[in-house]
């Protein structure tokens, strides 16, 4: 059996008038991610800790922020062909633990439907899927509510001859 880990991170700036969707659950906020795509941070961690885990590179790799088809695109659709990716080498995700570091809305609630979301869409059970939150204390950027950040560790194993 072949095991490995990834390590992913991802940060966008916040800006007001925008909606904000984390883990593929929208997030009731009066601000959201200025991105390319959708800005679902937790999800674009989690694909660069996936894609690094099976040394198949990066987000930016596989789907640009430069390339017009993935402009403000669902990035459950991301993750989705992530996951198939690493089953067409082999892998399936073993464990996934993310930390989302957010000053404001509070994602107490909103946890539990990302560990369901997630998990559905990489196929495997809730109790391997970790999600917590934390604030930055006031401090810095984060701290102002100008940012979220977002760090995806995983799991990945590979069975057989593959």
């Amino acid at each position: 059996m072949d095991f490995r880990i990834g390590f992913g991170y991802d940060s966008h700036r916040l800006s007001e008038g925008l909606s904000l969707r984390l883990g593929g659950v929208d997030i009731v906020s009066d601000f959201g991610c200025v991105a390319h795509s959708d800005g679902d941070a937790v999800i674009h961690a989690l694909c660069d800790a996936l894609l690094g885990a099976a040394a198949l590179g990066d987000i930016g790799t596989h789907f640009p922020d430069n390339d017009d088809a993935y402009k403000g695109i669902d990035s459950t659709l991301l993750l989705e062909k992530t996951v198939d990716l690493l089953h067409q080498q082999g892998w399936r995700v073993n464990n996934a633990d993310i930390t989302i570091v957010l000053e404001r809305p509070k994602l107490a609630t909103y946890k539990p439907l990302m560990q369901i979301r997630l998990a559905e869409l990489m196929r495997v059970n809730t109790d391997v899927v970790s999600v917590k939150a934390k604030t930055n204390e006031k401090m810095g950027a984060i701290g102002r509510g100008e940012g979220v950040a977002v760090t995806a560790a995983v799991t990945v194993v590979r069975e057989g001859d593959n």
